[in-house]
């Protein structure tokens, strides 16, 4: 079954990537049409984000690498949605 949403609790870095970066990353991988990224908290080193993705079929392993490159870690899954074709 193809995921057509996810939302997760990621913990990022402060340096290196953006926000605006990061979600043009996410966006370009085949399946994903939507990426919304919230910030929830501000630390002296890095920021807790709320990452929301959509689209047709989200291939999770490949969204974690791009967050672990752009020096994320996933925190949670705090919402999945997936849809039989």
């Amino acid at each position: 079954m193809p995921l057509k949403k996810v939302i997760l609790d990621v913990l990022k870095t402060i340096r290196g990537t953006s926000l605006v970066e990061l979600a043009e990353m996410i966006t370009r991988l085949e399946g994903v049409s939507r990426v919304s990224i919230r910030v929830a908290e501000v630390d002296v080193e890095t920021v807790t984000l709320n990452v929301t993705i959509e689209g047709e079929s989200i291939d999770f392993t490949e969204v974690r690498e791009i967050i672990e490159k752009a020096g994320g870690v996933i925190h949670s899954v705090d919402h999945v949605v997936a849809e039989r074709q």
